[in-house]
């Protein structure tokens, strides 16, 4: 992947970044509170490192949702126009779940994995060849070795 693809930005241009390296894996996620906080059918988040999201112009602003679990939800948004860049989920600060709409290229990484289909509309139909949940799944039994030891490294286990 060349740095074009994975540089982004927020709607206004404020905000713009690259990833360092590609994601360790892409979410398609189908929950209800990605729907709302979206306001659309599903959100598309690349899974990685903080430090590998360089953050070349601009500034975002933490936004804390609520959630079904309790655990912090934190939506890192543009401070000037609001475009949500990332996600933080239950205090870990060291992961990010990257908006792919957001990159210049969104088409470049494609979703690894649908989770909460259960409360997917039922209009959508989820491309072959993409497995899919319920609710979450086990990622040692999907993601390849390498992403498997960049989160061992990540968070020490």
């Amino acid at each position: 992947m060349t740095d074009s693809i994975l540089a982004g930005r927020c709607s206004c241009g404020a905000v713009k970044y690259r990833l360092t390296s590609a994601p360790m894996f892409v979410h398609c996620c189908h929950c209800r509170d990605c729907q709302r906080q979206t306001g659309s059918a599903f959100v598309l988040n690349a899974l990685i490192e903080a430090d590998r999201v360089e953050l070349l112009a601009g500034e975002t602003r933490p936004f804390p949702q609520p959630t079904d679990s309790g655990r912090p939800h934190v939506i890192h948004r543009c401070a000037e126009c609001g475009t949500a860049m990332w996600s933080t989920y239950g205090g870990r600060e060291q992961l990010r779940f990257v908006r792919v709409g957001t990159l210049e290229d969104p088409a470049a990484l494609k979703p690894d994995v649908n989770i909460f289909t259960r409360s997917k509309q039922p209009w959508l139909q989820l491309p072959a060849g993409v497995p899919g949940f319920e609710a979450y799944y086990d990622s040692s039994l999907l993601w390849p070795k390498d992403s498997l030891a960049r989160r061992a490294a990540l968070f020490g286990r």
